[in-house]
């Protein structure tokens, strides 16, 4: 099942890419909407991180394209959000909290690309929307992984994008930071953005995504999450990975969505 958006925000066509002439992704071709949390699902290997940093044109594709509001992706660069892995950073390089965060605003800035008022404000509010405010002036180094975590995604906050792409966010994190992580994305969708999510855990992308896109090196399925998490696709994606299959499959003919903490007791950002 694979749902091709009419106006789309995003759409790939035939798209392959290959490392050492050995392809990882192929002949992708998909629409995804605007206004929404979208999750991008799969097995270890299947592509995922591949297809979004191909779409972000930060790796050369061997056949294809991508384009953003219909448009080749340096027209519109600065509308464009993206959050890597945790682990591809190298965390020791030396600089503040703050002085991250106010990296996102380098798009926004003027031609000598000196922060000014609006760019400090812009950084301390998104410092304090994911609760490290009062870490603005300790080293990157000296965080934990969650903490860090939340720092790229201020960074990300400040750079005030319309689309954002975003590369296992909640990987690493204790379930306190991946409710109010999951709450301000659902706001930031709320206020018109576009969020796009690498995400590895079948139950909780069920309650997450509007959007649910299934990648195993080829489209499995692009579609609302209700339609497209279901058994037969799940088994194509997963190659019948039952253990996994079968508890999803229970929780979406139940419609028991997981147990998790409710996020409306995690709004508060945990220190």
């Amino acid at each position: 099942m694979i749902v091709q958006v009419k106006d789309p925000v995003i759409e790939v066509h035939d798209l392959t890419v290959s490392y050492d002439r050995k392809p990882v992704l192929w002949d992708i071709d998909l629409t995804l909407p605007g206004n929404s949390l979208i999750g991008i699902i799969g097995p270890n290997g299947a592509g995922k991180s591949t297809l979004i940093k191909a779409i972000m044109g930060l790796i050369p594709v061997s056949s294809g394209y991508a384009k953003i509001y219909d448009q080749e992706l340096k027209a519109v660069r600065q509308q464009v959000s993206y959050v890597p892995q945790r682990e591809s950073v190298d965390w020791d390089f030396p600089a503040s909290v703050y002085d991250v965060v106010l990296m996102g605003r380098y798009g926004k800035m003027g031609l000598f690309k000196r922060p000014v008022k609006a760019d400090k404000d812009a950084a301390m509010d998104a410092l304090t929307k994911v609760g490290m405010q009062a870490y603005a002036n300790r080293q990157i180094s000296q965080l934990s992984g969650g903490q860090q975590q939340r720092v790229f995604l201020a960074r990300a906050l400040a750079q005030d994008a319309d689309i954002y792409f975003m590369d296992e966010p909640f990987a690493g994190v204790d379930i306190a930071t991946e409710n109010a992580i999951i709450e301000l994305l659902r706001t930031m969708r709320d206020n018109g953005k576009t969020i796009i999510v690498v995400h590895h855990d079948l139950q909780s992308a069920v309650e997450y995504f509007d959007w649910t896109v299934l990648l195993n090196m080829r489209l499995v399925g692009s579609g609302p999450t209700a339609e497209v998490l279901n058994q037969e696709l799940l088994e194509k994606t997963y190659g019948g990975k039952l253990t996994v299959l079968t508890k999803v499959g229970e929780l979406l003919r139940k419609k028991e969505f997981p147990a998790r903490e409710n996020p409306a007791k995690a709004t508060k950002w945990k220190r």
